[in-house]
């Protein structure tokens, strides 16, 4: 045994609060007082003309934004929720359409879909990446399937070679969430930017971060067209010779301020060095924390890069012989921050499992009286067990983490796993 543990009555190796990551500093101060001297805070009017498309710090964003990561659209939204919502409702989805997407993301995913009235069915995700599992959603594509909505979860990507390859073998459209990976690649491409619509959020811990916000991105015209129209209004500006075009352009206000878009243009200019330093410190935690008997780090997709908004491990409890409950109760003892005991299982909601959302008589699930929409568990194994009882995440987001404090972290695994036999029985 070496050193007693914190947990046993040793010292903790880290005694003090580490410091959080600090997103602002000057450049964002100057930018955001410009706006305010400009007296112009938001300059959109949900009617005809060019304000339609918002003010100057919006454009000069979106144009920067699309050049950025390479894309013929971005658009600027008040919330990364509003920008998936405008995904679905652009892609013309039809009420008791499903949508497949993941258990482990953020809930507004799921929600985006069932706000259209369309209903969203989990696929299972990889044990090693913690996205999408492509097998798991080619075996849940029924004739109801209109899309699929990937995850880039952590922050990297998730298999859009083989969901685009299905996705076109079905006719389906594909849709990404990428709210947790903007600046990694993949195959030398930024992630996010490979689905027919895909984008990114910019609020608390982002790599991006602006207050509230989000960037819809898209290489097509069309759906970037709707994409604005939704955004602001759009059955106040549309008249089209078409009626099939009105669907889904009950327009809202996802509009994005002209202070959020000069922080986040500033922001932006700075994302490859957050990425480099994010990478840095995964670097070495990979280091410190490689031999540590039955630890998996995490595992990078070939060709592919990692901007780690969470530094995601698992854990093989059976060699261990120590549960993930009681190794976490002794890294917290040790003073090592912001564990991730499990992530989310979005299935087992009780939203899903009552299919209660419009009023209380299951609506949209009544609208498929075809098929019955079992959630809860058993729907996504792996994802559920990853939850319950292997997966240990480390939100690197939230701490400034200098290599000094990383050490640290690191020697508190150390310490943990060199007294594991004082952890079972």
């Amino acid at each position: 045994m070496t050193d007693q543990l914190a947990l046993h009555g040793g010292t903790p190796v880290i005694s003090r609060e580490l410091d959080a990551f600090k997103s602002m500093g000057r450049d964002e101060e100057e930018a955001a007082a410009r706006v305010v001297r400009s007296g112009v805070l938001s300059a959109y009017i949900g009617a005809p003309g060019e304000l339609f498309m918002g003010g100057t710090e919006v454009r000069a964003f979106e144009k920067k934004a699309a050049e950025y990561f390479g894309v013929k659209h971005a658009l600027g939204v008040n919330s990364w929720t509003s920008g998936l919502i405008a995904e679905v409702g652009a892609i013309g989805v039809e009420p008791g359409d499903e949508i497949i997407t993941s258990p482990w993301t953020m809930s507004a995913t799921a929600m985006a879909i069932l706000h259209w009235n369309a209903i969203p069915v989990f696929a299972d995700i990889d044990r090693q990446s913690f996205n999408l599992d492509p097998e798991s959603v080619r075996a849940n594509i029924t004739a109801r399937t209109k899309a699929i909505m990937a995850v880039d979860i952590f922050g990297q990507t998730a298999d859009v070679a083989a969901l685009r390859a299905i996705a076109d073998e079905h006719g389906l459209k594909l849709l990404g969430d990428t709210a947790q990976a903007p600046g990694a690649l993949n195959g030398g491409s930024h992630t996010g930017t490979g689905y027919d619509i895909g984008g990114f959020s910019l609020n608390y811990h982002k790599h991006i971060h602006c207050g509230e916000g989000g960037i819809l991105v898209t290489n097509d015209d069309a759906l970037a067209e709707r994409l604005a129209l939704i955004r602001n209004h759009a059955e106040s500006v549309l008249r089209p010779t078409d009626r099939n075009q009105l669907a889904n352009m009950i327009g809202y206000n996802f509009r994005m301020g002209e202070i959020e878009a000069a922080i986040a243009s500033v922001q932006l200019d700075k994302l490859a060095e957050r990425v480099a330093d994010r990478q840095r410190v995964a670097a070495e935690l990979n280091e410190g924390l490689a031999g540590l008997e039955g630890l998996t780090t995490p595992k990078v997709a070939e060709g592919a890069t990692h901007v780690y908004y969470v530094y995601g491990m698992t854990l093989d409890t059976g060699a261990l012989g120590v549960s993930r409950a009681k190794i976490v109760e002794a890294l917290k003892a040790e003073g090592v921050p912001a564990l991730m005991p499990g992530y989310q299982n979005i299935h087992r909601l009780p939203v899903f499992t009552e299919q209660i959302a419009y009023g209380t008589k299951g609506f949209p699930w009544t609208l498929r009286e075809d098929r019955n929409f079992a959630y809860g568990s058993g729907t996504c194994p792996v994802a559920e067990e990853l939850h319950d009882a292997s997966f240990l995440g480390l939100a690197v987001c939230v701490h400034q983490l200098p290599s000094e404090d990383v050490a640290k972290i690191v020697e508190g695994f150390q310490r943990v796993w060199a007294n594991m036999d004082s952890l079972r029985g």
